[in-house]
């Protein structure tokens, strides 16, 4: 099997290369770790006797070290190398996540979701990384397309099998982490270091990293995807579940398909990424995103049933599946191979600090100030979708100008 096929001018998958199937493998352990266990949250309240802003801790404590670790983890992988990078990270993940199966307090739990989210933190930043050192063109398009479908695929699946592995206990979905552990040892022993040529000194890195930073093109897309993240984490994987268990009484079971809706929409879109981004730019593909987005939330809040509540995420997912092979494109193809891991990691970033407001400000928001939780969450759906629809069209329009 060639792992570094020359990458040519083809948009077709390099199925033969054993990158492909790192960089896919991280990307959907990636994504595993809020998607798998968003089901769950609902029991957990009564298990260890918390309420619904203590749950969302599950998330936040998740995501946060993302915020932190993630722009240094691409200064790493940029200067000692991707693969050395990866593995560690794959390994403190499924150990970590395998973990908390076995604890029998809140604050463990917590504890050990934080060392999960440090392994978390770079593992897509890296993936997609080594996709811009390994392939050129259109080739690297598609399979930025088919990672992004192959991830919405997994997420889709990731609420199903989480539902369902909750059913025999809440704790056995934790266990289903521990796969990182067999994907890092076979990346140390199988994968290759994509060659990103001579690291300069620290100083002249970061002083070029920073100024790329500023540049408009990256300011508003690292905007892009903190907003993208925030509404995402926050009025999707923690406010709905919530909001499905108290309103319609649903199970994690019941919650998992409801939720998968987003990830089957999203697969569906990236797969055919490299045909789309042949219609629009990617920051005119970005606004339409949050159309779809914002129109999304506005259907949960107008759906009288479960049934109704899926078929609205379904817009969702269609726009997550343009917006993120969108965004992506446009980071890895901004700055030369030295500084790309640098680059995602401000990404993913931004995007970690997304993921972590979401979730306490709709648990808190609603917690707060309205009389039930339930009215909580319709109303703060119902008002993202309304300022994301009117952000995405004013940006559409302004870009088309």
């Amino acid at each position: 099997m060639s792992d570094h096929p020359s990458a040519g001018s083809s948009a077709t998958i390099p199925w033969r290369s054993r990158t492909l199937y790192f960089v896919i493998a991280s990307s959907l352990i990636g994504v595993m770790g809020v998607s798998l266990i968003s089901p769950v949250l609902p029991d957990l309240r009564p298990v260890f006797g918390v309420s619904d802003s203590q749950v969302g801790l599950v998330i936040t404590a998740y995501t946060l070290p993302g915020i932190f670790v993630t722009p240094f983890m691409g200064l790493v992988a940029d200067r000692v190398g991707r693969r050395n990078t990866l593995v560690p990270l794959l390994l403190l993940f499924g150990v970590a996540g395998a973990g908390i199966a076995f604890v029998d307090t809140f604050r463990s739990l917590i504890a050990l979701r934080f060392l999960q989210g440090i392994g978390a933190s770079a593992l897509v930043t890296l993936a997609i990384t080594i996709v811009g050192d390994v392939y050129e063109g259109p080739r690297r398009n598609a399979v930025i397309g088919f990672n992004g479908s192959t991830i919405g695929a997994g997420a889709a699946m990731y609420p199903l099998i989480g539902g369902a592995l909750a059913t025999i206990r809440w704790s056995v979905p934790f266990l289903f982490f521990g796969i990182a552990v067999l994907v890092g040892v076979l990346a140390a022993l199988l994968l290759e270091e994509p060659d990103i040529g001579t690291a300069t000194d620290v100083r002249t890195y970061l002083s070029r990293l920073w100024a790329v930073l500023f540049l408009p093109e990256a300011l508003a897309i690292y905007l892009a995807i903190f907003v993208a993240f925030s509404v995402f984490y926050g009025a999707i994987l923690t406010a709905l579940p919530l909001l499905l268990s108290d309103e319609f009484g649903l199970g994690a079971g019941q919650i998992g398909p409801v939720l998968a809706m987003v990830a089957v929409a999203s697969a569906t879109v990236s797969s055919q990424y490299g045909r789309i981004s042949q219609w629009r730019s990617a920051s005119q593909l970005v606004a339409l995103g949050f159309i779809a987005y914002g129109l999304s939330l506005i259907g949960v809040w107008l759906a009288p049933s479960p049934v109704a509540v899926g078929v609205a995420l379904l817009a969702f997912g269609v726009g997550f599946g343009i917006v993120m092979p969108s965004i992506d494109t446009t980071v890895i193809t901004l700055v030369s191979a030295d500084l790309r891991a640098g680059m995602m990691g401000m990404r993913t970033s931004l995007l970690r600090l997304g993921q972590t407001v979401g979730p306490i400000a709709f648990t808190f928001l609603a917690e707060a100030f309205f009389v039930t939780t339930v009215e909580g969450y319709r109303t703060l759906v119902f008002g993202s979708g309304v300022v994301v629809t009117i952000g995405g069209a004013v940006a559409y329009l302004l870009l088309r100008e």
